[in-house]
């Protein structure tokens, strides 16, 4: 019997992202990863001007969309303003914000590593294993190096960037081939719905032909008119006309 729901699998296949706009952001990762391996640093001054300009646009726009929406007005005022000053900030002063912004990124680093790292040391003691207290020790080592040393980290940070978006860009780019043809050939063949027939009474249709046929006759053969005394009945007991 059809449902009238659809599967998890049609669900998929429907609302799933585009295969061609998986290759495109596959494609734009990667080239990004290599111009920040090959040339970092003019790289990197090109992507904070990216990220101030859009820092500049999202803060206008908060502001804007204050004096339209008064809801939560307090938090969309110092967003706006925060936003507008740092994309000014970043786009009057690229080449300084090019070193600060991925310092201070260290820094958030190196904090959330610390803390992540003691957080799985206790929860080691708690009784979770020699292997979480040696993965909590290595994130304690490493914030402490990138907290005492922030520009070095900073320098460090485009190739790192650039590794990990070479390397991501080729996932996306495979994984975009791979739901291509899914998408291409409409995913799984949908079972045709089976006609309704008013002699199943509501029953599955997925019958054999002889068994169905075989039902049919029977019960016409119950529904033909019978004679009984000078009347001719039909199968359900009405007088049709009299008999001479």
């Amino acid at each position: 019997m059809h449902s009238l729901f659809p599967s998890t699998t049609e669900t998929t296949m429907t609302t799933s992202t585009p295969w061609w706009l998986v290759m495109l952001a596959g494609i734009a990762a990667f080239l990004v990863g290599l111009l920040l391996l090959i040339s970092p640093g003019m790289t990197l001054l090109v992507l904070v001007q990216i990220l101030g300009a859009y820092w500049l646009v999202t803060g206008i726009l908060s502001l804007v969309h204050l004096c339209i929406d008064r809801t939560l007005w307090g938090w969309k005022l110092v967003s706006g303003v925060l936003g507008v000053l740092a994309g000014l900030i970043v786009l009057r002063d690229p080449l300084w914000s090019a070193i600060f912004i991925p310092t201070v990124l260290v820094i958030f680093l190196a904090v959330d590593a610390l803390v992540m790292g003691v957080t799985q040391v206790i929860h080691a003691f708690s009784g979770g294993g020699f292997g979480l207290a040696f993965l909590g020790i290595l994130n304690i080592v490493f914030g402490i190096i990138l907290l005492f040393n922030p520009l070095i980290g900073a320098l460090a940070l485009p190739i790192i960037l650039g590794i990990f978006a070479v390397i991501g860009g080729c996932l996306m780019f495979f994984r975009a081939f791979t739901s291509r043809h899914q998408q291409i050939d409409g995913g799984p063949t949908p079972q045709p719905r089976p006609a309704y027939d008013p002699l199943d009474n509501g029953k599955s249709t997925a019958l054999p032909n002889v068994v169905r046929s075989l039902m049919i006759w029977s019960r016409t053969i119950t529904k033909r008119p019978r004679v009984t005394g000078n009347r001719l009945r039909s199968g359900r007991g009405r007088p049709l006309f009299f008999c001479a």
